[in-house]
């Protein structure tokens, strides 16, 4: 029997807006238990703290708790791998940084594709690091710190928190670009690669600003210039690399990522959420405070970033032979 045309075309509207019902049912009930946040630093670390301040706004504004877990270790790689193997349904989550876009070629072999397990959801951050030197190195500039380098080969040690950290390879990244050699002297976090460079054990550190701004601002270490594109709220008067060394650019970020498969209404519902928190005035003046800027965009802006910083940081790790440890 044929049917009216108007209803068959009303049926035909219902059977394709039924798919539709229960995204949106999902999303409207997400989350509906608590949410980890899986963190691959420690406890009290610049990453954790960054967790911790969305984790709190995300818990207010969704109702279940977002529980900060800390999985240290392997550079951050047994926190993604935990993530990866998580069900993909918005209750896991990772918290995503610049070790994740460098350990795709540090690392020779992993249990995961980075960019293809893991989903972006949203950026969060971003770091500036800051080219620092202890104050008796007699220079004031990077031009005045290059030609010392060249007039003084083999006599100055670069610190960084670690083998493959964002400290590193900028710091090899600028010996490239400014034709110097330097000695990297990695040591195991930022505490005490910066305690050495006030005691003078080592002369330079690409470190990050949150680690090193109360040193700057004492007078204990001499900022020579911040590493991201433009210059720094925290320190307006000290130049950017990149006014040197054109081109020049590195910054830690740290933004939010789910196990690959997870409902796209879920991770855009966590999207919005976190971009409202990033425009809130109180968590905007907090991150300003750790010497930080926002970083707030969409989940597929969130997926240019790491591919771009994959693949940049990827030809700085191959150039200089980067292993890791």
């Amino acid at each position: 029997m044929a049917l009216p045309r108007r209803r068959f075309l009303h049926l035909a509207a219902g059977a394709a807006a039924l798919p539709v019902v229960p995204r949106i049912a999902r999303a409207q009930a997400y989350p509906t238990r608590p949410v980890r946040i899986i963190v691959g630093g420690p406890p009290g670390g610049v990453a954790d703290i960054h967790a911790r301040l969305i984790g709190q706004w995300l818990s207010e504004r969704l109702g279940q708790p977002f529980i900060i877990e800390n999985r240290p270790g392997a550079g951050s790689n047994i926190a993604t791998e935990v993530v990866t193997h998580a069900p993909a349904d918005g209750h896991t989550l990772l918290l995503v940084a610049i070790n994740n876009a460098i350990n795709a070629t540090l690392y020779d072999k992993l249990s995961f594709n980075f960019i293809r397990d893991i989903a972006p959801v949203a950026s969060l951050i971003r770091s500036p690091n800051v080219m620092e030197v202890n104050p008796a190195v007699p220079v004031k500039t990077v031009p005045e710190f290059i030609a010392y380098a060249k007039a003084n080969p083999g006599k100055l040690n670069m610190a960084s928190p670690g083998n493959g950290s964002v400290a590193h390879i900028a710091g090899e990244m600028f010996k490239r670009m400014a034709g110097i050699e330097m000695t990297h002297v990695p040591y195991r976090g930022a505490a005490p690669a910066v305690t050495d460079l006030i005691a003078g054990q080592v002369q330079v550190a690409f470190d990050p600003m949150s680690s090193s701004i109360v040193h700057i601002k004492a007078g204990k270490l001499r900022a020579l210039a911040v590493t991201t594109a433009n210059r720094s709220d925290v320190l307006p008067d000290i130049p950017t690399v990149g006014d040197f060394l054109p081109g020049f650019e590195a910054s830690g970020w740290f933004g939010i990522g789910a196990p690959k498969g997870t409902p796209a209404e879920i991770i855009d519902k966590l999207n919005r959420e976190i971009n409202a928190g990033l425009d809130d005035a109180k968590v905007r003046a907090r991150i300003a405070e750790l010497g930080n800027t926002v970083l707030a965009g969409s989940p597929a802006d969130f997926g240019r970033l790491i591919a771009d910083e994959t693949e940049k940081w990827g030809k700085v790790i191959r150039a200089a032979n980067i292993k890791a440890e």
